[in-house]
């Protein structure tokens, strides 16, 4: 999705992103059930749409330590 479609004073910045604005994660719900995430130091690129479901087990995954570790690059 654009996220220029989505209302720009609707964003909230996460609590646990850091003070600096390194890492910074806004996300929204939208007008259709779904949660925008999107990053606030580039607000030019796009956001990441999540359905319901998918951002209840996102969550469920990060509260718990249940999130699978990504390999580094």
């Amino acid at each position: 999705m654009i996220r220029h479609d989505l209302p720009p004073r609707a964003w909230r910045k996460s609590s646990y992103s850091e003070a600096e604005n390194i890492g910074c994660v806004e996300v929204q719900p939208t007008h259709d059930g779904l949660t925008a995430i999107g990053d606030s130091k580039d607000r030019t690129r796009g956001a990441f749409i999540f359905t319901p479901h998918a951002w209840a087990t996102f969550l469920h995954s990060i509260r718990t330590g249940t999130l699978p570790a990504q390999e580094p690059r």
